[in-house]
């Protein structure tokens, strides 16, 4: 097949769904890919070095076609300048594209923003090429629950939208079960929606012993350790968290929280933490990727939270992959799609997010577990991610959704 990608972010820009890694996994597999881009920028805003805006670029990036187009960059606190970039590139794509690209069978558009949708019609239209439309997230309900926007008629606006798009799509791709229902109550075809979830970056995975030095080093040794990796922002209320850690320190002074990563909330967490007087909690900071996976199997278990609300139990966080693969026991603090995966998988325990007693509760009953057990939960887990979530089984999918499609 002759696959179009229709990408609002592409490397060397972090972009795993719809990124490199994807489209040679493709083209290894026989397929023809080209890519349809914007000029590097994100997340700082800035062009990368190397790169100027210019009205159209042909580049290859390890044997794949990479056709970039102009916008305007910005990625800030400035939700103008937000929409600026989106809008630009959007309109980039969508006017120099169909004159830029080769012939495809099928376009496959990973949506960021929604504006993306607009490229995808366009070449639907004028050159007549399918689209396979992948949801990351739902617009309106992300702007909404971010609070990034929350105008109501714009809100309206982009609502209509995004199901002018999704009613034009050949195939939806949904990550989740919940997505899905959801698009089904906004009058999407079932037969058009395919769950596919997402897979995690194999560099993350790291399935060897685990390492005593580094262990001593980040003051994990003779400690049950419940680790947290990744962005700590409001979405995440790790504030909870840290109450359930005050509950656990009363009785317990084996049990430790170890939080690796950055965010806008962690001075707030640090200033908690000191303020309770807590010695049961360890901020590390933000750690290169190639030194993650070691360090998540220092865990006795992996914790995953985000604040209670109706958006996040149609979502599964990406870390969840990745915690499978790594082999351990999980503690799944959201409610609804995550939380039944977990369960299928039986890789874990779930709590309440946002209720530190149920957090602290659920840390007591794995604590209690026997060896045996918490290792029996880490296998279901990475046997679970290498059955249904690998990134070969994703591929796998998208093909049969890909072929489907050109028909």
């Amino acid at each position: 097949m002759r696959i179009l990608f229709i990408a609002h972010y592409f490397q060397p820009e972090p972009n795993f769904f719809v990124g490199l890694p994807f489209a040679k996994a493709l083209r290894d597999r026989g397929h023809q890919v080209q890519v349809l881009t914007g000029f590097p920028n994100y997340p700082g805003g800035k062009i990368y070095d190397g790169y100027k805006v210019r009205f159209l670029q042909r580049e290859t990036l390890d044997g794949i076609p990479i056709i970039r187009v102009p916008l305007y960059p910005s990625h800030d606190r400035s939700s103008v300048g937000r929409i600026l970039s989106y809008i630009s590139l959007s309109l980039s794509q969508a006017a120099i594209g169909p004159f830029a690209v080769d012939k495809a069978d099928v376009a496959y558009v990973s949506q960021g923003p929604a504006t993306i949708g607009l490229p995808s019609v366009i070449h639907k239209v004028f050159r007549k090429i399918p689209f396979v439309y992948n949801i990351q997230d739902l617009w309106p309900d992300s702007l909404l629950s971010t609070g990034m926007f929350n105008n109501k008629l714009g809100l309206k606006m982009i609502h209509a939208w995004c199901n002018f798009i999704y009613k034009r799509a050949a195939r939806i791709v949904a990550i989740s079960p919940g997505v899905r229902q959801t698009l089904i109550e906004r009058g999407i075809s079932p037969d058009r929606i395919e769950v596919i979830y997402n897979w995690c970056d194999d560099s993350l995975i790291y399935r060897g012993n685990p390492d005593s030095n580094l262990k001593k080093q980040l003051g994990m040794q003779d400690k049950f350790n419940i680790v947290f990796a990744g962005n700590m922002g409001k979405a995440q209320a790790m504030d909870s968290v840290i109450d359930a850690a005050e509950i656990i320190s009363r009785t317990n002074s084996n049990i430790q929280f170890v939080f690796i990563g950055s965010g806008v909330e962690v001075d707030s967490l640090k200033q908690k933490v000191k303020q309770l007087s807590l010695t049961n909690v360890v901020f590390h900071g933000r750690k290169p990727v190639s030194e993650i996976g070691p360090i998540l199997r220092l865990a006795d278990v992996l914790l995953v939270h985000l604040r209670d609300d109706p958006l996040f139990r149609i979502t599964v966080p990406s870390k969840t992959q990745a915690y499978l693969a790594i082999g351990k026991p999980i503690l799944m603090g959201v409610n609804g799609d995550a939380a039944d995966l977990i369960k299928n998988a039986q890789a874990g325990i779930c709590c309440e997010p946002q209720n530190p007693d149920s957090i602290a509760s659920a840390v007591g009953h794995l604590y209690n577990m026997s060896r045996a057990d918490l290792e029996q939960l880490g296998a279901n887990a990475m046997n679970y991610y290498d059955n249904n979530l690998s990134f070969k089984k994703a591929v796998d999918s998208y093909i049969r959704v890909f072929e489907q499609t050109k028909k």
